[in-house]
């Protein structure tokens, strides 16, 4: 189906033309006629799908053919990262750019002032993390009391990121009658509690199976040696000319070590994770993006905020512990109905993560043994702590214990040990 049979206006089909765009995806073909006639929505979409204009786009007509509030703020999206943020932000950008409104991105890492300045002039779209939202809230320099329509993106990564009271703070905040849209990759029980608190009788739509990837992603697994991993990702990427390579580790400092590695080997490499200035995330991401650096190393804070167009190759450097994850990750690439190749490094510490990867998508990857790299049998299993990146002995780091925040801290003992309190929002330091 193409966009202009959708019922968009002539500003939008003109947008969405300039972006190249014809042919609606199936969750654009479902969404956006729904979002049009007013009816919230449930909707089951993975990464890559094109959910983001799914609901960017009808959203905007929306605003369009809404009563004019003076530049109140009209339509809110909260995300869980401030890349997924940006790239939101972005599209409002895009697809809005023959309409009159005005947009405001808001995240945690970057000055409050200059949001609160940008706020006081008056906008149409916010697009903003829970955290940083309630800062502004708390602080007094937002009002919400005119929004028509809620979007929460990503939601299941939201809960898994411990954000659930935010979100309901910022409910608190609303006026009750608004349209509510809600977009996850997963449906668990939890998703559907907070549909059934948010959403006013909702029409569910899902084109996504959960747990599987897009289509168009090749999926392979090198079994090799844990201290052996880094040689292997190297030789492949020299080996096959990969030009832009996306690798995903657990933890910020693995990230860190393997980018400096990767560097040593001749690689021009980055790192981005949540320890990292916004600017220099930014900087990492457009450098990668231009071709100035050819690997970027990243935790998994970035699995859902990445949007790079025809990303030929992800690499999980380490499996991550929550299956759901590596769909994530390699959601990264083909998207937009492209072809991409996400390749598994998997030593003998992660048989049983690669097993419970296999059991969600219910198949088995392709396994291959690189000539010159085969797996030593006399290496034995050792395990994989959560929250840190292996030595490559195995063994964890040993260092001090880090301090929580003051703000962990008054969320309660149990609350504080599995969410940390930050400007941008309280994330799972697992996934930052």
């Amino acid at each position: 189906m193409l966009f202009n049979q959708l019922g968009l206006t002539a500003e939008l089909l003109r947008a969405v033309d300039e972006q190249g765009y014809q042919e609606a995806t199936p969750i654009q073909q479902q969404a956006i006629p729904l979002i049009l006639e007013g009816h919230d929505v449930l909707a089951g979409a993975q990464t890559g799908t094109g959910k983001t204009a799914g609901f960017t786009l009808p959203l905007l007509q929306r605003l369009q053919h809404g009563t004019e509030n003076r530049r109140r703020i009209r339509a809110l999206v909260l995300t869980p990262t401030r890349e997924l943020a940006a790239q939101v932000g972005d599209s409002v950008r895009d697809y809005g750019r023959h309409l009159p409104f005005r947009t405001a991105v808001i995240y945690g890492g970057v000055s409050i002032n200059t949001q609160i300045a940008k706020i006081r002039k008056g906008v149409d779209v916010v697009v903003a993390t829970p955290g940083r939202l309630l800062d502004h809230l708390q602080r007094r320099t937002i009002d919400l009391g005119a929004v028509e329509l809620l979007v929460l993106d990503e939601a299941d990564r939201m809960l898994d990121m411990g954000f659930i009271r935010d979100i309901r703070k910022v409910m608190k905040a609303l006026p009750n009658k608004r349209q509510n849209l809600l977009f996850s990759a997963t449906f668990s029980a939890d998703i559907r509690r907070l549909a059934s608190d948010l959403l006013n009788s909702p029409t569910e739509i899902q084109v996504a199976v959960n747990g599987k990837p897009v289509d168009g992603v090749n999926q392979i697994v090198y079994p090799v040696d844990r201290q052996r991993k880094r040689e292997l990702l190297s030789h492949k990427i020299g080996a096959e000319n990969w030009r832009q390579v996306l690798v995903f580790m657990r933890t910020k400092h693995g990230a860190n070590r393997l980018a400096t590695q990767l560097e040593s080997d001749g690689l021009k490499s980055a790192a981005i994770h949540g320890n990292k200035s916004q600017a220099a995330r930014i900087r990492a991401l457009d450098d990668f993006k231009s071709g100035k650096v050819r690997v970027l190393v990243a935790t998994d804070v970035a699995a859902r905020g990445l949007d790079i167009e025809r990303l030929p190759h992800v690499v999980n450097f380490e499996l991550p512990h929550v299956p759901e994850d590596y769909v994530h990750r390699i959601g990264r690439t083909a998207r937009a109905g492209h072809e991409g190749h996400a390749i598994s490094l998997v030593c003998v510490d992660e048989h049983k993560l690669l097993a419970d990867i296999e059991k969600l998508l219910q198949t088995k990857i392709s396994n291959e043994v690189i000539p010159g790299y085969e797996p030593d049998p006399r290496i034995k299993a050792e395990p994989i702590t959560k929250g840190r990146s292996q030595r490559p002995s195995g063994k964890p780091k040993a260092g001090r214990k880090k301090r929580q925040s003051n703000s962990a801290r008054s969320r309660g003992a149990a609350h504080a040990q599995k969410h940390r309190a930050g400007r941008s929002g309280r994330q799972n330091p697992a996934y930052s």
